[in-house]
This record gives C-alpha cells, structure tokens and sequence, in this order.
C-alpha cells in the first residue's frame, strides 16, 4: 500500500505565502508526474501545478508567477510554494501522483484559507 500525507495549510491574509507539503510512503518503485489540485464546493477540482520526474512544470494561469511547484525525489515529496496569496486561492488542495504498480494516488486534501 501507498499513501499521500498533505501538510501546511491553514489560515493566511491575502499577499500571504503558505508552503504545502506532500509525501508519498509505502512499497514505492517510482513515482512519474505529481501534481497540486484543488477543489471548493459546488466546483469540480482543478488543476493547480503538476512536475514530472524530470523536473518539468505546468501550471494553470491563474497561479503562475505566485505559486512554484518542487519536488524532492530521494524523499518521494512534492511541494507548493504558494505566494502572493488572493482570497480566490482558498480551497482544499490535494496532491497526487503517479506510482508505478499503483496508478493514480490522492492525498486526503488539506485547507487553506485566505482571508483578513
């Protein structure tokens, strides 16, 4: 079994920075292309940022230039730096990733508010 753990959300006011955390544990092999979603009620979940393994970036437009996506591979982790922050980015971000012999895994989301 594999599982993502999500951590650093919480609370900030807008122009805040909060960074996001994601690490993979279990029986892993490798892990291709992770990524950071997010998702707030009555809207379906959408695409923040994604890395493959070999470095490379995509992120959605309304986050570029604010938010950087990094991960490390000797720990199986994968971070958001999000700055710049605008209360439009409050929602739960998740993060997933692709590992091999287990296919598409999702964390269980963690919170991030902006807000004075």
């Amino acid at each position: 079994q594999v599982q993502l753990v999500e951590s650093g959300g919480g609370l900030v006011q807008p122009g805040g920075s909060l960074r996001l955390s994601c690490a993979a544990s279990g029986s892993i092999f490798s892990i291709n292309a992770m990524g950071w979603y997010r998702q707030v009620p009555g809207k379906q979940r959408e695409l923040v940022a994604v890395i493959t393994s070999g470095g490379s970036t995509n992120y959605a437009d309304s986050v570029k230039g604010r938010f950087t996506i990094s991960r490390d591979n000797a720990k199986n982790t994968v971070y958001l730096q999000m700055n710049s922050l605008k209360p439009q980015d409050t929602a739960v971000y998740y993060c997933n990733a692709g590992i091999s012999r287990f296919g598409v895994i999702w964390g269980q989301g963690t919170q991030v508010t902006v807000s004075s």
